[in-house]
């Protein structure tokens, strides 16, 4: 996969990193010219590492900064489930190895993880409390608590449904491309995002016969299990925590990240008036949660 030169992310390299023979990664990595340490941020359904432009643009002034598209995502390969099964604990493998193969320093690492990516940054975390200085976690489902996600979430996890929701899902490219973002919001709260991240997912909607929707049912076949061994596990996280939660995410209930700060003793940071994407919504708030990280 070639590097690309995108005249919209000046300062900002697109490019790929082969982990295995199965799986060839799209990252997005800026440099500070005097970098005080790492930023790595991860994203969530159905995104792409050009969703990461503002912030990483921004952060990128004092911290190297870097971010990839997990397998099933933008230009990321899609191997065959038999290869790869998309777990949310397959992903936590991953991510460790992309932080050993590019070589990070752990010690002045900073993850900033959304959505489906906090579930393996933090099942990373309880394998090696030494995978970062801090990890920021936002709008996710660490617990398996169904009654505060979505309804068509909550399909996802429901044996006899899941096949309905995602085939439901894949017929609905469109609206949930124009609509995901503003979800739940008030009309008067809505916002738009970069045209060229928007017209990337469009492109990396599908890739051979796997979609972003196969690949986030996927992840949902060993979600509950995964969330079960990370309940069951979480008074061992050791590596510092921060939680932010858009306050009206209608997606996944601020409830759930109240109780996972509550547990992990955590400082949270709920925002009003802000959803499920608070990165895209408000990204100075994002950008100041990982500069304080840093701090």
């Amino acid at each position: 996969m070639p590097t690309e030169s995108l005249d919209q992310l000046p300062g900002i390299e697109i490019g790929s990193l082969t982990i295995d023979a199965d799986v060839t990664l799209r990252t997005l990595t800026a440099r500070a010219s005097a970098p005080q340490g790492t930023a790595l941020l991860l994203h969530g359904f159905a995104e792409t590492v050009l969703g990461w432009k503002q912030i990483a643009s921004d952060l990128a002034k004092d911290y190297d900064v870097h971010a990839f598209e997990w397998p099933g995502y933008g230009r990321s390969t899609r191997p065959p489930v038999e290869r790869f099964s998309y777990a949310p604990v397959a992903y936590a493998e991953l991510l460790k190895a992309y932080i050993d193969k590019v070589g990070i320093d752990r010690s002045s690492l900073v993850i900033y993880a959304t959505d489906i990516s906090a579930l393996p940054a933090l099942l990373l975390a309880l394998a090696e409390p030494d995978i970062a200085k801090s990890i920021i976690v936002t709008d996710f489902a660490p617990f398996n608590r169904p009654e505060l996600m979505w309804d068509k979430l909550q399909g996802l996890k429901t044996p006899g449904m899941a096949e309905h929701v995602r085939a439901a899902m894949n017929a609905g490219r469109d609206e949930i491309l124009a609509n995901t973002f503003n979800r739940g919001l008030p009309v008067d709260a809505h916002y738009e995002v970069d045209a060229a991240f928007k017209a990337d997912m469009r492109h990396c909607w599908d890739q051979g016969e796997m979609t972003v929707v196969d690949a986030f049912a996927h992840y949902y076949t060993s979600f509950t299990r995964d969330q079960e061994h990370f309940e069951a596990n979480l008074d061992r996280i050791t590596t510092p925590v921060k939680v932010l939660w858009g306050a009206d995410d209608m997606f996944i209930r601020k409830e759930m990240g109240v109780e996972l700060a509550d547990r992990l003793q955590a400082e949270i940071t709920l925002l009003p008036g802000v959803g499920h994407y608070a990165h895209h919504q408000a990204p100075q708030a994002a950008i100041d949660e990982i500069r304080a990280a840093f701090r």
